[in-house]
């Protein structure tokens, strides 16, 4: 009965995008019965949704109308509450150095690039989702 229980959890993940079309996208391509999609459509609807929620993972889009993807993540870093939360960049901008920043300086979970195969996202969410949880993050 309790393993039933533990595979009956509900992930979250926050999605912070603000092109509403892109947004619906990544919901279906997450559409999964233990995972539950939060949207956010600028970084102060990020911030707060991530503040409310706790998700177990934030996709951040860097390109937002309020602030940018790296000021919402320095503050989430700054948050003891989110500090850990694996975070996923999904973004227009790909540069060899934006990805290199993201994944080496900065320590995101992942970096990807739009357009993207949904099954490069659900194994980029299914791998961070893996390591939530665990004892510490790998640096």
């Amino acid at each position: 009965m309790a393993d039933q229980a533990v595979s009956q959890v509900i992930k979250k993940i926050v999605v912070v995008e603000d092109d509403e079309d892109f947004l619906t996208l990544v919901t279906m391509m997450l559409e999964d019965e233990n995972l539950q999609v939060i949207p956010a459509l600028d970084g102060e609807a990020g911030l707060e949704a991530i503040r409310l929620h706790r998700p177990d993972v934030v996709i951040l889009d860097l390109i937002l109308p309020d602030m940018n993807g790296w000021e919402v993540f320095m503050q989430m870093r700054n948050e003891a509450a989110s500090k850990d939360i694996p975070v996923i960049i999904l973004t227009n901008q790909g540069t060899r150095h934006d990805r290199t920043f993201s994944l080496h300086v900065a320590q995101v979970h992942d970096y990807l690039t739009k357009p993207c195969l949904p099954s490069h996202l659900r194994h980029s969410v299914a791998a961070a989702l893996g390591e939530n949880g665990r004892e510490a993050r790998r640096n």
